[in-house]
């Protein structure tokens, strides 16, 4: 089991201006950060690696599809620029020596056609995801969709969704993010739901139900790290917090205030996530 720290909660690009942040998360303990996909090229991502590889850090990386970018859209243009997307995000991930891309990679972040999903949307969302897996084998990277909340997604909400959906993928390359958060939204309990999509597990978020401080909200903890242990889960486990540190991203993630210090998240975020691992 590595722990990392997700770097959205400061930036959603992520610069030479955020090394000091990292060499504080190095100093408190973390086995490595996650980098948000956003911008940038192969030589910018190739620095970031290189940096933080110096720190004796490890790397995994998060993305999201828009509308434009829609794999699971009914117009093929849309859903070949979102083939195109990922592409392009396996590469930087590759430049900076990241092992997992994260993310609401399964079609498209908070775009809703007011109907529920369709077969049609998943076997478009499927095609793509197969063509995505293929791509990142040759990187060996491992693909890890997300599924999110009712009030961010609507083709998979659940474990159940997004395990009939990799059972369809079938790729080696293509498992499963857990998300505490949007788990404690949408599903009966955290250790059914972390079994259901255990055969495709492939790494965890540990995210409070208000965004905040891990430990300090509604979270059932207990039951979350015990189901890990049960199932030999040995990946990351990254704390993903959010603040209103860029407005832009923070509005279009629906964050209008700051849910606890960033200090304090990084700090005792690490201490709890490896207190309860151990006691798990």
């Amino acid at each position: 089991m590595r722990i990392g720290m997700n770097m959205l909660l400061w930036t959603n690009h992520m610069t030479e201006e955020h090394y000091p942040v990292i060499e504080n998360l190095k100093k408190i303990g973390y086995d490595g950060v996650e980098l948000p996909l956003g911008e940038g090229d192969i030589a910018h991502y190739t620095n970031l690696g290189k940096a933080i590889s110096n720190l004796g850090l490890r790397v995994s990386c998060v993305t999201s599809l828009l509308e434009d970018t829609n794999i699971a859209s009914p117009d093929h243009s849309i859903r070949q620029a979102g083939l195109d997307r990922l592409k392009w995000a396996i590469d930087m991930a590759q430049a900076a020596n990241a092992n997992v891309i994260c993310g609401p990679i399964h079609s498209a972040f908070a775009y809703f056609t007011r109907q529920p999903p369709n077969d049609d949307e998943k076997k478009w969302s499927i095609e793509m995801l197969q063509k995505a897996g293929e791509y990142a084998e040759q990187a060996n990277i491992i693909l890890a969709p997300e599924a999110l909340n009712r009030f961010e997604c609507y083709l998979v909400n659940t474990m159940a969704d997004l395990r009939d959906l990799l059972e369809r993928v079938d790729h080696p390359n293509v498992g499963a993010i857990y998300d505490t958060h949007h788990a404690n939204i949408e599903e009966k309990n955290h250790g059914s739901a972390i079994e259901c999509i255990a055969p495709f597990l492939k790494h965890v978020h540990i995210s409070e139900n208000d965004r905040g401080t891990p430990g300090k909200g509604l979270v059932n903890w207990n039951e979350v790290f015990s189901t890990l242990i049960k199932i030999n889960y040995d990946g990351w486990v990254t704390i993903e917090a959010f603040s209103t540190s860029i407005p832009e991203f923070a509005n279009a993630i629906n964050v209008w205030r700051n849910f606890s210090p960033a200090e304090e998240i990084a700090q005792q975020g690490f201490e709890f996530v490896k207190r309860k691992w151990n006691e798990a």
